[in-house]
């Protein structure tokens, strides 16, 4: 299996690309349709959608990394001190930051997820971008179009704090931001998206290379799911399906597809042998994952979900700031990882 595919304005494949961008996107408002009807669309998210989208595929997500690089000997071998000294450093930095405040700790863990999120679909765009063979000028567009869709909803979330929905934690977003902010910087949100679609149609209708449709579904998505889960609603059931599905769902199809490609040019190795199993295998494998996970987190440290996890132990505030930087090693180290190994210029492999 490649990477990529081969030649065309899709980045897998047509149909792998309109399931993985827009059926993700299709599930999510479908989703809200459903919580229209059950009366939940802005109350907090049940148990059965923390368990399909929170732990099957957004902690699953971020488990999905060790097929990139640590299931990858290779891979490991070329950058080593990359590999390892990431999550080192990033272990250190949480064991520091949750002594001193447990809610300084979450504050910028959220932050840095933020960011993650936003470079996710800025970054999707960019591949699309490369592939259409796209001008300056349009690349530009591009990245303008990306960064408004995402980034002013985070500010008028900011300028409307509290909201019913948080990203980690109740408070982990920093108060203050004025919601005239939001206001005045609309305008601007508005041009940016109107001018992008305005040029996607004069591309569309002229003679020279069109806009590749993958790209054109990965804007509108995100612009969708960006502003009707943070704008339009107020509840943390809106928020995770819009939220969680456009980006843990595409990325586990990357990750699959770059270990299928790695295992098909080293059949030897552990990679490849864990893949023999195929798609199946590789799901069930990262839910496993995040289930384990999910569990040591609710029995040592929420204790939400007994029903599911069982009881659990109190821990005191010098445990705790061991334990918490440990359990949120995977995402941070993701965080920091996703924006090194996706990268064309610095993994040969992915070109």
């Amino acid at each position: 299996m490649s990477l990529f595919a081969k030649g065309g304005p899709w980045l897998f494949g047509r149909r792998t690309d309109l399931l993985a961008f827009g059926g993700s996107a299709a599930l999510a408002f479908a989703l809200l349709g459903l919580g229209a009807q059950l009366g939940i669309l802005e109350a907090d998210a049940p148990d059965w959608i923390w368990l399909s989208c929170i732990l099957v595929v957004d902690v699953a997500h971020v488990w999905s990394t060790i097929y990139r690089v640590y299931l990858d000997g290779a891979e490991l071998r070329r950058r080593p001190l990359l590999y390892v000294g990431a999550p080192l450093a990033c272990y250190a930095a949480g064991v520091l930051l949750h002594a001193m405040s447990g809610a300084l700790f979450w504050t910028v863990l959220a932050y840095v997820a933020v960011f993650h999120f936003v470079r996710q679909q800025v970054g999707w765009v960019a591949l699309y971008a490369r592939r259409e063979g796209a001008g300056a000028l349009d690349r530009r567009v591009d990245l303008a179009a990306t960064y408004a869709a995402t980034v002013w909803p985070l500010v008028w979330w900011h300028g409307h704090l509290p909201r019913s929905f948080h990203w980690f934690l109740e408070g982990d977003f920093v108060v203050g931001l004025s919601a005239e902010l939001a206001a005045w910087t609309f305008p601007l949100y508005a041009a940016l998206l109107g001018g992008w679609a305005l040029r996607q149609l004069i591309r569309l209708a002229g003679r020279g290379p069109k806009p590749s449709p993958g790209k054109l579904l990965v804007v509108a998505t995100t612009w969708a799911c960006w502003y009707v889960g943070i704008v339009a609603l107020d509840g943390d059931f809106a928020f995770t399906v819009t939220n969680v599905l456009i980006h843990g769902v595409p990325y586990l199809v990357l990750t699959y597809r770059y270990g299928r490609h790695r295992a098909a040019r080293r059949p030897a190795s552990t990679l490849a042998r864990v893949l023999r199993g195929g798609a199946l295998v590789f799901v069930l494998s990262v839910i496993a994952l995040a289930f384990v996970e999910e569990l040591a987190w609710d029995r040592w440290v929420w204790h939400d979900r007994p029903w599911l996890f069982g009881e659990g132990g109190e821990l005191g505030a010098f445990a705790l700031s061991l334990l918490v930087p440990l359990l949120a090693l995977p995402q941070a180290t993701h965080y920091v990882l996703d924006g090194f190994i996706w990268r064309m210029g610095q993994n040969p492999v992915l070109r």
